[in-house]
């Protein structure tokens, strides 16, 4: 996981909500040392390839990322207002736990977050009493420290059991993903045993609350759990 630079806490009101959007999602790519390609960045968007590139120049001109033979990467700037961003989002995402789904939240959040000022971000996070982690585990800019313990689900062995912790963010785009790990149970602080490990059809089983959960490999990889209950 890369380190990150520090936060001025930034004002984000000037910038567009789908810069915002690209924003974010850079910024867990290059927090998680992943490349930050066009395509899949059009794939979590929903959008084109043309429209990544266009949206990628307007960025590079206004000083927030850069673009070169060493790829795609946030300025100082671009981290600043990407962390902005990204606590914002999460902080909506904690108050409204208790009104809605857990599997909804994150939608619901990415429309409210644009919206959130600088005293209210501060008064939220007073009130919430500073939390480290979103509802699903994934850590607010600057306590990425306090998930880096925790394993990948396929890393685990059979038999073992666990206690998930943390859905990341980048399946936190998957909506239908989300309901359906809520639906059996599979979230942060609950317990499971790994009772089968499939190799050659990529599957996991999981037992959660007495019952059989089966996930793919692409799903399990986005799930991080801790050894033991």
């Amino acid at each position: 996981m890369t380190k990150l630079p520090g936060s001025k806490n930034m004002e984000v009101s000037g910038l567009s909500s789908t810069i915002q959007d690209y924003l974010s999602l850079i910024y867990v790519m290059e927090r998680d040392d992943e490349p930050v390609v066009g395509s899949r960045l059009a794939e979590l968007l929903g959008v084109t390839p043309p429209t990544v590139a266009n949206t990628l120049k307007r960025m590079t001109r206004d000083g927030l990322i850069t673009m070169d033979k060493n790829g795609t990467h946030l300025t100082e700037s671009g981290w600043e207002a990407a962390r902005v961003v990204m606590r914002r989002h999460m902080l909506m995402e904690w108050m409204m736990l208790k009104t809605l789904p857990w599997s909804k939240l994150h939608g619901e959040a990415h429309q409210l977050e644009h919206a959130i000022s600088s005293m209210t971000e501060s008064a939220l996070m007073e009130q919430l009493g500073h939390p480290q982690t979103c509802p699903h585990g994934n850590p607010l800019p600057g306590c990425e420290e306090a998930v880096a313990a925790w394993i990948p689900l396929p890393k685990i062995p059979a038999g073992e059991t666990i206690t998930i912790r943390r859905i990341h963010e980048l399946a936190e785009e998957n909506a239908p993903l989300l309901e359906f790990l809520e639906r059996h149970g599979i979230m942060p602080g609950a317990s499971a045993r790994v009772t089968e490990i499939l190799p050659f059809n990529q599957t996991i089983t999981l037992e959660v609350k007495g019952r059989p959960v089966a996930l793919g490999n692409v799903a399990a990889r986005y799930i991080f759990v801790e050894r033991g209950a």
